[in-house]
């Protein structure tokens, strides 16, 4: 007997089920597609894990695992569950380094000891729903993954259906049916701990948290086969994305170097913070961008200003199908909010819909903690006076009581978006203040940044003028009389773009 009293002859793993997963690898599969692992590969909670000597991308995926109980050969998706006599927690390790060498099989990248830890406990499959179980995954402590089995792409009772039709699943058989997203790398030290449970079923029946700890091995892999072998498109996919990578600035050598990437340094924060959108706003049209301003966006708190770069979310109209596959778990709007980093600010596409919240006091105190600059969306913000309150500036089309389902499905992020009616890409520059919020591109950001307070200094110079009694006929806009006097006075040789 192995965790949790498992005994499989086989182990049945599911590729990609959870839309969250499909929509990070870029693909969506119609059919699931499976790989064999290795009985010797159970692991029981409490014990470890090892990186092997000369690896580099040992990734967690926390998953249900289906423990069968009643034989299935060529069974119904309706009687597929009938089947399942229990579920457990499982975490499905796996080596990237060695995928190359599986060529697909996944036999030595996913195969290894410890590599499919279950348990630790089991939960009665007759007394659960079996689209309202859950999965969360924890490492270290942090939650990185919280998804639902009502977001399936295929769900349980398919599975076993499928599998049935070419093979007899047997008393004691496991199925991993696959993970959401947020998987990602461990490291010898980090500790991983899944958890599979029912919350809204009776006594809210858990299998415990399944936990592991990584260590370090020591022996390298002998001459006689595959060793690791990692390239950056592999670490992008084992870790994430390129960012988690640590890839998103790298390097490709002096001979196909790119123009050094843009970066909003604190100097040019400051600079864009100390000049009005509308002022920002006239020096874009000069340049002939005239739709970058989010039409009926305003702080939702007097004073407020933001400036970062921006993070997206893309929120679709609701359809009931659509928001049972992607509205659920973790999702692209739970997402975006867990994982901005210090200074980006994070900017909700809602179509200009007003008539529900896109962001509530939990998230926008979330984004607050992760150090994000701020919050923009043309739709509602629920929860308005406490998240009015809160230190991030937060901009939105006004308050709305109800909960985002009601209109919008979460649907995309870090994707290029339209927020009131301007066109936003993921790490333009985003500035908000009293009269709304404007996007920059970063390759304009200094030129703007610099002329705009350029230009402010003169309109102050001439409100001085106006405050003494002067007619702004001639003054606003100066003509070369005052234009004179004003170079004379503070010394000013040149005229500003915004004169020329």
């Amino acid at each position: 007997m192995t965790s949790a009293g498992i005994a499989p002859g086989k182990i049945v793993a599911v590729h990609l089920n959870y839309p969250s997963r499909a929509a990070q690898r870029g693909r969506t599969p119609a059919n699931p597609s499976y790989f064999l692992k290795p009985a010797s590969s159970i692991g029981t909670s409490g014990g470890t894990v090892e990186r092997p000597d000369g690896a580099e991308l040992l990734a967690f995926e926390g998953e249900i695992a289906l423990v069968i109980g009643e034989p299935a050969r060529r069974v119904s998706p309706a009687d597929g569950w009938r089947h399942v006599a229990s579920v457990t927690a499982a975490n499905d390790f796996g080596l990237y380094d060695l995928r190359t060498a599986d060529k697909g099989s996944n036999v030595r990248s996913k195969g290894g000891d410890g590599f499919t830890p279950l348990g630790p406990e089991l939960i009665d499959a007759a007394s659960v729903d079996p689209a309202g179980l859950r999965v969360r995954t924890w490492v270290n402590g942090r939650l990185v993954q919280d998804d639902t089995s009502a977001t399936l792409l295929f769900p349980f009772g398919q599975l076993v259906a499928d599998l049935s039709q070419l093979m007899t699943l047997e008393t004691g058989d496991v199925i991993l049916t696959g993970t959401p997203a947020g998987s990602s790398v461990v490291v010898p030290g980090d500790v991983v701990e899944v958890e599979v449970d029912a919350p809204d079923a009776p006594g809210a029946p858990s299998s415990g948290r399944l936990v592991t700890t990584v260590t370090a091995g020591d022996v390298p892999f002998g001459d006689f086969g595959a060793k690791p072998a990692v390239d950056d498109a592999q670490r992008i996919e084992a870790w994430g994305d390129a960012r988690a990578a640590g890839l998103a600035e790298r390097d490709p050598g002096p001979e196909q170097a790119p123009e050094p990437a843009f970066e909003l340094t604190d100097e040019l924060r400051e600079l864009l913070g100390s000049v009005g959108t509308a002022t920002l706003s006239v020096q874009l049209r000069k340049r002939g961008y005239t739709d970058v301003f989010f039409e009926g966006v305003r702080p939702n708190r007097p004073g407020a200003r933001i400036v970062g770069r921006a993070r997206t979310l893309r929120l679709i109209p609701f359809r009931p199908d659509l928001f049972q596959r992607k509205g659920g778990g973790f999702n692209a709007q739970k997402l975006v909010f867990d994982t901005v980093e210090p200074g980006e600010v994070i900017v909700i596409e809602a179509r200009g819909e007003r008539g529900t919240g896109t962001v509530g006091d939990v998230l926008a105190l979330r984004a607050q903690v992760r150090g994000a600059a701020g919050i923009v969306t043309d739709g509602g913000t629920r929860d308005f006076d406490v998240v009015a309150a809160l230190d991030i500036p937060t901009f939105s089309q006004g308050p709305h009581p109800s909960v985002l389902g009601r209109r919008h499905v979460p649907w995309q992020t870090d994707v290029a978006i339209s927020c009131g009616g301007a066109a936003v890409e993921p790490g333009d520059v985003v500035v908000g203040d009293g009269d709304g919020v404007i996007v920059i591109p970063p390759a304009l950001a200094w030129d703007v940044a610099r002329e705009a307070a350029a230009q402010e200094h003169e309109d102050a110079w001439v409100a001085e003028q106006v405050a003494a009694g002067a007619s702004v006929d001639g003054l606003f806009p100066m003509n070369a009389e005052w234009r004179g006097r004003y170079e004379a006075a503070t010394g000013s040789g040149t005229r500003s773009e915004a004169d020329r």
